[in-house]
């Protein structure tokens, strides 16, 4: 059968042993196709009646008493269902601020701990945000230390060569996304830490476009300490609140720069001296925003349910068959492939580049075109980012999509948009 028929991308849904999960989001709009979802995760069904629930029991009728009936360990509750997520101990994992907010005190405590060291390392395709974080840290400790970035060949990947070749002895921390946000190569965990290990520094990983995707094993990989937000693959919703791992031998070691009361030892003691938490709590700082926390566990529990492997496969088997029709009928028509085509080196979503991508993507968004919308995002220069997001997408989707791309170019429909950029793209 031909791969580029809409039958048969009908017969891959039907074949999907992981189908029934898609019920469980709210994606009930006939003419949209969201392949957004490594930037934003579609809104569980469940979720809504979850933060009723808070609202009208655990905050209307219970008032402050739930505070002793469940909100006040909220974040290590979920915290302990995201560390089976992320192959951690519960005791290794906690819910807490944002993703930037996490880099910050995680990074701050490395370098405060290699006190002596004076090298940072990262790499060129990593998140800005990460980057500005420790430029801000330099700055913090007085311009003691120096950031070095791992250069890419091809704009899609940074070899494992390209960082050992910056590892010395005098490196105090490498930090890297396990998933790169734009081409969604994906880095070898395993030996990546292993070498920064071997050079005496300490490894803390971005897992932002990983969990969630893609099956990680910190404990396995021997990892310091990692971050990650839960808007995206655990469809927490738009903001929600980050969570932070440190391996339980560190976490005695490494000083938070944020002394907040509920990483206090003793918070309702309310002394005036702070004395840290012991654990991976000292790591918590302001008073938890209970609705936002909450909000976040109605997805984690489904991915723990359906097992990271499954989940894997599905992601995989959808972005095989999206770089297939890729070959087919978009590279043909200009389109280049921005993500690797090794799979074991790949994310959950998929990269294609072309010189008028902005107003490609304005045309897919466009339900005037088709009769239908397509949302993807688009990355500066020239990427559309196409979020493969294995509980809720379909092949049918992913063919529907691909069929787009190749009209819109083929008939030139995005000369009818202008080039001119969108506040948020």
């Amino acid at each position: 059968m031909d791969i580029f028929s809409a039958q048969y991308a009908r017969q891959l849904d039907e074949q999907d042993p992981i189908k029934q999960y898609r019920k469980r989001f709210e994606l009930n709009d006939p003419e949209l196709i969201y392949l957004d979802g490594n930037s934003l995760g579609a809104l569980p069904t469940s979720t809504p009646e979850r933060l009723k629930q808070v609202i009208d029991k655990e905050w209307g009728d219970r008032l402050i008493r739930s505070w002793n009936e469940g909100w006040y360990d909220r974040s290590q509750k979920i915290g302990a269902k995201i560390a089976r997520l992320i192959g951690a101990h519960p005791d290794e994992v906690i819910v807490a601020d944002s993703t930037s907010v996490n880099l910050f005190k995680l990074a701050y405590g490395a370098l405060k701990l290699q006190k002596g060291k004076s090298k940072i390392i990262s790499d060129q395709l990593n998140f800005p945000s990460d980057i500005y974080l420790l430029q801000g840290l330099i700055e913090l400790f007085g311009q003691q230390h120096k950031l070095e970035l791992a250069k890419s060949e091809d704009g899609i990947s940074i070899s494992t060569e390209a960082i050992d070749s910056l590892l010395d002895d005098d490196t105090a921390l490498v930090t890297l996304s396990h998933v790169v946000f734009k081409s969604a190569y994906m880095y070898d965990m395993k030996t990546i830490t292993e070498h920064v290990h071997h050079k005496g520094a300490l490894m803390l990983w971005d897992l932002s476009h990983a969990v969630g995707a893609v099956p990680v094993d910190l404990n396995g990989c021997n990892v310091d300490m990692a971050i990650g937000c839960t808007y995206k693959y655990l469809n927490g919703g738009p903001g929600a609140l980050a969570f932070l791992y440190v391996r339980k031998d560190l976490q005695e070691k490494l000083t938070s720069p944020i002394w907040g009361w509920f990483g206090e030892n003793n918070p309702f003691e309310f002394g005036l001296d702070f004395s840290p938490a012991k654990g991976v709590r000292k790591f918590l700082a302001g008073t938890p925003p209970v609705l936002s926390l909450t909000a976040i566990e109605p997805a984690v529990d489904m991915l723990n349910e359906v097992g990271m492997d499954k989940i894997r496969e599905k992601s995989l088997s959808l972005s095989n068959y999206l770089i297939a029709l890729f070959y087919e009928v978009l590279q043909p028509l200009g389109y280049r492939l921005g993500t690797p085509t090794d799979a074991g080196y790949r994310g959950s979503h998929v990269s294609l580049k072309h010189q008028e991508a902005y107003r490609i993507c304005k045309a897919l968004i466009d339900k005037n075109i088709f009769g239908k919308s397509v949302i993807p995002d688009f990355r500066e220069p020239d990427n559309i980012r196409l979020g493969i997001t294995p509980l809720y997408t379909t092949y049918s989707e992913i063919f529907e999509a691909t069929e787009q791309l190749q009209r819109i170019v083929k008939e030139k429909l995005y000369t009818q948009f202008s080039a001119a950029r969108d506040e948020v793209t």
